[in-house]
Formats: structure tokens, C-alpha cells, sequence
């Protein structure tokens, strides 16, 4: 029989994170002073057979290959490969077929908003990027124990950054999971980093996810589809039952 990943001792989910908005506390931008970390923890079966082939297929048919990196970024300011639209409603097109896919693709979001400008003196001296950090990973822990996966190593996907930043990094996640946690115990997690060239299905969704839930946190009234679309997948308070609701300051924490 082949040996199987929990046979190894890996759980059933992978973990793909993406940031939206600067770590930095030098100068924050008034029109986006929000720092945003996402969490996309798949069930790596589902990612298999579904997330990633549709993905692919939806990259076949708008560009004719596979090596297009969707960046929400880009997309958004129609640069690069997303010059391509011909009028808006070939946009418009677009943009419901992609977020049709990320509606269908069940992956629970578990995200930390660091609201920059509100932070006091204490807490500004914090680097924003290593305070999100904790509360995902906080987070994350208790999604794979609530599943009694806790015992099992759970890899975390991050996009490299650079190499001085890359090394703070994970300096910064080995200390939280070896007991720097409001648990004060290990944490079951594994940190790999990825090459921005990577094509990563699982990196490029965390990157389309994390801007509108920095956009909503700044002003949870405005209209905001791309948020809509996520609301369900949200780690929340009262499990599978209570989805869409109960979310806020569980798989969705802002701070202060």
C-alpha cells in the first residue's frame, strides 16, 4: 500500500499566506494604512482535484497557457497579462469567472488587519507583519485541533521577500510555535518559502484575498463584492453551522 501523508506524520491541510498593505511604521499611507495577513488553509485533497485544475483551466482559456501569475494588483490596474480586456464587459467577464472559482474553492480564511494608524506607542514599536503572524497562527491551531489534527505537522506557504526579511521571518514563526503563543505550548507547524516565480495555485489565491479584507476592515459599510465572496469561509465562532456569521475577531482579527 503507498504510504500516505499522515502515515508520515503531515496533517490534511497546507496553508498559503499572502500580505496586503506595508509592514512598515515609518510611513503609513492614509489611503490604505492597514497591514493584512491571510491564512488560505485548503484540505490538500480538495486543492488536488479541484482548486488547482480549475485554476489552471480558467488560465488556458483567458491567455492560452498556464504561466500567467494572477496578482490582485495587477489585475486590478489591468497591467502586464491583464491588459488583455477589450472593453469592460470583457473585464466584467473575467472577473466573475475568477471570483466564481474562489467562491467554489472551499478553503477556510483565518486573516489579522494590523490598523497601523491606530496602534499606541507600545504596540507601534511591534513589527506588524510578526503581531499578524501570531494571531494566524493562534488561529490556525485551533481550526487543526478542533479537526484532531493538532499532533500532525501542518506546512505554512510563504512568498519569499528578500533575504534579510526571509530570515527574520522565520526567526519570527519558529519562535511563536516553539511556545511564544498565548497557548505557551509548540505549535504543530512547518514554514516553507516560495519563490515569487513559483506559480503557486494556493499563493495566488491568498494574494487575490488579502486586499478586500483590508478595504472592509477600513469601512466594513462600503460595498465590497470581492469581500462578500469571502465572508463564508471564515473560521468562525460556532463551527460549520454558524458560517458567514461569528467570524469577527475569530478567523477575521483586526487590532487594535
Amino acid at each position: 500500500m503507498p504510504v500516505t501523508g499522515k502515515a508520515r506524520g503531515f496533517s490534511d491541510f497546507v496553508v498559503y499566506v499572502d500580505e496586503s498593505g506595508d509592514h512598515g511604521m515609518a510611513n503609513i499611507d492614509p489611503n490604505y494604512p492597514v497591514f493584512v495577513l491571510a491564512f488560505c488553509i485548503f484540505y490538500k485533497g480538495h486543492y488536488l482535484s479541484t482548486v488547482v485544475p480549475k485554476l489552471q483551466q480558467l488560465k488556458f482559456d483567458y491567455f492560452g497557457h498556464d504561466l500567467v501569475i494572477l496578482h490582485e494588483h495587477e489585475i486590478r490596474k489591468e497591467k502586464g497579462d491583464f491588459r488583455l480586456f477589450k472593453n469592460r464587459a470583457d473585464r466584467q467577464a473575467f472577473m466573475g469567472r475568477l471570483s466564481t472559482l474562489i467562491d467554489d474553492s472551499n478553503f477556510i480564511l483565518a486573516s489579522c488587519v494590523i490598523e497601523k494608524h491606530r496602534l499606541n506607542r507600545q504596540e507601534e514599536a511591534e513589527n506588524p507583519y510578526h503581531l499578524a503572524l501570531k494571531h494566524c497562527l493562534e488561529t490556525l491551531f485551533d481550526l487543526v485541533k478542533e479537526k484532531g489534527q493538532e499532533k500532525l505537522v501542518t506546512h505554512v506557504i510563504v512568498e519569499k521577500r528578500g533575504a534579510k526579511e526571509d530570515d527574520e521571518l522565520e526567526l519570527e514563526f519558529r519562535r511563536i510555535c516553539d511556545g511564544n503563543n498565548k497557548y505557551q505550548h509548540d505549535l504543530p507547524f512547518s514554514i516553507r518559502m516560495a519563490a515569487k516565480t513559483s506559480n503557486s495555485a494556493g499563493l495566488q489565491l491568498a494574494d487575490l484575498v488579502a486586499r478586500p479584507i483590508g478595504r472592509h476592515v477600513l469601512n466594513p459599510t462600503q460595498s465590497n463584492q470581492a469581500f462578500d465572496v469571502l465572508r463564508r469561509k471564515f473560521y468562525c465562532e460556532g463551527g460549520r453551522q454558524a458560517v458567514g456569521d461569528g467570524y469577527d475577531q475569530w478567523g477575521l482579527k483586526h487590532l487594535p
